[in-house]
């Protein structure tokens, strides 16, 4: 069994380290990981420039580059090996409903799935307290793996998995989720950088709108770990008559 690590947080972030950890004994494990944190890449790749791979340790290499960038390279011949499934985490912070388009996280188990494997994003919640429960996010991203090795899923899954920030005893169970959404972001901040020019930064995630009691957000909200199988497919079927009728086209 080999598997792929990655994130979009960095190859020394907490999360990633936990990660590994938590995976230690369940076959080959590789690292492939951005430089800095990468947060909010989405699936963006990197076409106008090369991109430059380094090695940290053993088994654990950074990516000048994205997410996507680092998945896409692990799988498609920087190592003369095939992996059979992809993790990405632990992300630090939760990614519920629209955060999905937007994380890296995600991305870069998607882009595991778009390459043909089982692919799993695990996003640890950001609350109030200073603690880091990434122990307990480690736990059910092994049990979830341990899971799909054991009792593989077809199709081939892309599943979003969000885990409360509370210690493993407090957590209340696993619930599978669909994905909500939120009210619209926070508006930009504008600043004034030393040197006087007028730069901006990115509002806030707004809070749940959609949060009932099926979501991601209202599984996490009340102590339950989140599992939510993504697809690929953006269409919206059930708009298709209405819009062949609004051009007048054919089926």
């Amino acid at each position: 069994m080999r598997i792929l690590i990655s994130n979009d947080d960095g190859y020394r972030a907490k999360g990633i380290v936990a990660l590994r950890d938590a995976l230690t004994g369940l076959g080959e494990l590789t690292v492939v990981a951005p430089d800095r944190n990468r947060s909010g890449a989405s699936n963006s790749l990197t076409l106008d420039v090369p991109v430059r791979v380094g090695k940290a340790e053993p088994g654990t290499f950074f990516v000048l580059g994205t997410p996507t960038d680092c998945v896409h390279l692990a799988i498609s011949g920087l190592f003369e090996l095939e992996y059979d499934l992809v993790i990405s985490g632990i992300n630090d912070g939760e990614n519920l409903g629209d955060d999905t388009l937007y994380s890296g996280t995600v991305a870069a188990a998607m882009e595991g799935r778009f390459l043909g494997k089982p692919a799993v994003a695990v996003s640890l919640q950001r609350d109030d307290t200073r603690e880091r429960h990434y122990a307990t996010a480690g736990y059910y991203a092994r049990l979830i793996i341990e899971r799909l090795i054991a009792s593989p899923l077809e199709p081939t899954p892309i599943l979003s998995v969000n885990v409360p920030n509370l210690p493993l005893d407090k957590i209340k169970g696993v619930r599978v989720t669909r994905l909500g959404n939120r009210h619209r972001s926070e508006k930009v901040t504008r600043a004034t950088d030393p040197r006087g020019r007028t730069v901006y930064w990115i509002g806030t995630s707004g809070p749940g709108q959609d949060a009932g009691e099926s979501t991601d957000f209202h599984a996490v909200a009340n102590g339950y770990v989140s599992v939510t199988p993504l697809a690929v497919d953006l269409t919206r079927h059930s708009a298709l008559g209405a819009v062949r009728g609004w051009l007048g086209a054919d089926e």
